[in-house]
C-alpha cells in the first residue's frame, strides 16, 4: 500500500479494495517503525487521522467520491491545525497550540484528507538544508549522512522514503523545489496569490507560498486542486479561476517553446547536473518541444536582493513573537525589555537570530534606501527579465540546483554557501511566478532535478510538462533503498 501514488490511492478507494482506515493504518505504523531515522515528523496526530479515516470511508459509502476523499497527508508544521502543536520548527513556539485551522488545512479537511502528523521544518522556514530544527536535523532517505534540503525537508523526505504519498509544503526562496530536487520528488510553488496564506505562520509575507509536495506531476494537480483558491481572509490572495489541473495533464507538448537561459550555465552548476539536464531537453525535444536560448541578465543579483527582502520582512514578522502573548516566555523576567531579550534569545535558534539581525540593519533608519530600497528595485528587473522572455517562450528550463544534497553539518559554518545553493530558484519567488522541479537523474546515487518556470497562473502548464515528460521517462518511480 506504501508504494501508491496519490491517483493510485483515489483509484483503489473508489473501487473499493480498500478502505482509508485500512491504508491510514499501515502509514503510521510505517511512520513508527521508520522515521526515527529520518526525523521527518514533528508531531504524529494518530487520533485525528483515524477519525477523518473512518468519517472519509462513511462518505464514501454515502455515495461521496473525490480524488482527496480518504487520501493520507501531512502538513508542513507551519499551517496552523486547531488543537493541534504548530511548531514552525522552533523552540519559540514548542507550546503552541493553534486554536484555529490555516485555509489549507480546512480546504484539504473538506476534500476528504487524511492527516497523519506534521513534518519537520527549517526553523521558521529559515535555511535550505533541514538542519535549523529546534527538533533536530532531518535526514535524506537517499543517503541518511545527507540533508533533504529546506525548509520543506521534512515533508520531503517523508514522501521520498514512502511514508505517506504527498504533503504540504511552502516555498520562500526555493523551499519546495529544493527538496524536491534533493530527495527525487515533484514539487510546485504556484503563482503568488494562488494559495492561500491565511494560517500559515509567515517568514516572507510578500514571497511566502504554500504548494504540494509527491512523487508525481499528477499527485501534484490533485493536491494543488484541494489546495488552490481564492481566500478573502488573505489579502495577498487573487481571485482567479482554479482550472481542472488533472485534466490538462495530457496535452500534446508539440510545438511548445522552451527558454533555456545561458546563465543557468555558468561555473557554479556542478557539469553532471548539466549533462542531466540537457538529457532532460533531448527528452522534451523528442515530445515535440522547441529549444530556444535566452537570457536573464539579472539572474547573478537575485541572492543579494532576496538576501535583503526576506530577512527585513521576517524581522518585522518575527517581532510579534516577543512571550507576551503566545510561545516561549522566560522564566522570572526582571522588566518589560528583560522579558523580550530572554524570551527571544532562548527562544530563537542561531539562523533565525541572524536573519533577524540582518532585517532590521536593512530597515534601520539610513539603510534603507541603500538596501532594502534598491533590493526591491532589483526584483523589478528580474520580473521583466522574465516577462520580457515569456514574450518569446512558454516555459523556461534549467538545473533546480547548482549541486546534489550535500552532507549533514556540511555548511553549517559557512552560511553564505547554503544561501547560494538557492541560485535558480530565488528568482521565481522574487517575481511571484509558479515554479516546478521533476525528477531527472542521479549524481553519486543522490538525485536532481530539473525546474520548470511559466507565467502567472500557468500551474496547469507547468503539470502538463512534467506529466508528460513522467510518462516518458522512469526517474520518479526510483525508491530510496530501505524505503
Amino acid at each position: 500500500m506504501h508504494q501508491m501514488t496519490l491517483a493510485e490511492i483515489a483509484r483503489g478507494l473508489a473501487d473499493k479494495k480498500f478502505s482509508s482506515e485500512e491504508l491510514t493504518k499501515v502509514l503510521l505504523a510505517r511512520i513508527t517503525q521508520l522515521d526515527p531515522q529520518l526525523n521527518s515528523f514533528i508531531s504524529l496526530t494518530e487520533e485525528l487521522a483515524l477519525e477523518q479515516a473512518k468519517t472519509a470511508d462513511a462518505r464514501r459509502a454515502n455515495g461521496e467520491s473525490g480524488a482527496l476523499l480518504g487520501a493520507p497527508i501531512a502538513h508542513k508544521d507551519l499551517f496552523c491545525t486547531q488543537g493541534i502543536r504548530t511548531s514552525c520548527g522552533s523552540k519559540m513556539l514548542d507550546n503552541f497550540k493553534a486554536p484555529y485551522d490555516a485555509t489549507v488545512v480546512s480546504k484539504l479537511a473538506a476534500a476528504g484528507t487524511v492527516t497523519l502528523g506534521k513534518t519537520n521544518m527549517d526553523e521558521f522556514a529559515m535555511g535550505s538544508a533541514n538542519e535549523s530544527s529546534w527538533y533536530g536535523a532531518v535526514k535524506n532517505p537517499w543517503n541518511l549522512e545527507h540533508v533533504p534540503g529546506g525548509s520543506s525537508g521534512g515533508s520531503a523526505a517523508a514522501v521520498a522514503a514512502r511514508l505517506l504519498p504527498a504533503a504540504t509544503a511552502t516555498d520562500t526562496g526555493g523551499s519546495i523545489r529544493q527538496p524536491a530536487a534533493f530527495t527525487n520528488l515533484t514539487g510546485l510553488k504556484p503563482t503568488y496569490g494562488r494559495v492561500s496564506r491565511w494560517g500559515m505562520i509567515a517568514y516572507a509575507s510578500s514571497l511566502d507560498q504554500g504548494g504540494p509536495l509527491a512523487r508525481t506531476a499528477e499527485d501534484c494537480a490533485i493536491l494543488l486542486q484541494g489546495m488552490a483558491g481564492f481566500d478573502p481572509n488573505d489579502s495577498t490572495s487573487i481571485d482567479e479561476p482554479v482550472p481542472d489541473y488533472a485534466a490538462g495533464l495530457n496535452g500534446s507538448l508539440q510545438g511548445l517553446r522552451i527558454g533555456v537561459p545561458k546563465e543557468y550555465f555558468g561555473a557554479g552548476l556542478d557539469p553532471r547536473i548539466a549533462d542531466l539536464i540537457q538529457n532532460s531537453i533531448k527528452e522534451l525535444q523528442k515530445l515535440g518541444a522547441v529549444i530556444k536560448e535566452i537570457s536573464l541578465p539579472n539572474m547573478q543579483h537575485a541572492i543579494p536582493a532576496y538576501y535583503v527582502i526576506a530577512p527585513a520582512e521576517a524581522s518585522s514578522n518575527l517581532s510579534r513573537f516577543d512571550g507576551v502573548r503566545f510561545g516561549h516566555r522566560c522564566e522570572d523576567p526582571k522588566n518589560l525589555e528583560d522579558l523580550y531579550k530572554r524570551s527571544r534569545g532562548e527562544g530563537f535558534g542561531a539562523e533565525v537570530q541572524r536573519r533577524i539581525m540582518v532585517g532590521a540593519y536593512a530597515l534601520s533608519a539610513g539603510y534603507y534606501d541603500a538596501y532594502y530600497l534598491k533590493a526591491q528595485k532589483i526584483r523589478r528587473l528580474v520580473k521583466n527579465d522574465f516577462m520580457a522572455a515569456f514574450n518569446e517562450v512558454d516555459i523556461i528550463l534549467g538545473p533546480t540546483t547548482p549541486n546534489p544534497a550535500w552532507k549533514l553539518g556540511a555548511k553549517n559554518s559557512d552560511p553564505v554557501a547554503a544561501y547560494l545553493e538557492d541560485v535558480y530558484t530565488i528568482t521565481a519567488n522574487l517575481a511571484g511566478l509558479p515554479g516546478l522541479s521533476m525528477p531527472a537523474g542521479f549524481v553519486d546515487g543522490l538525485p536532481v532535478g530539473v525546474q520548470l518556470l511559466a507565467p502567472y497562473f500557468q500551474e496547469g502548464r507547468l503539470l502538463n510538462v512534467a506529466h508528460q515528460y513522467q510518462l516518458n521517462t522512469d526517474w520518479h518511480t526510483r525508491t530510496p533503498t530501505g524505503f
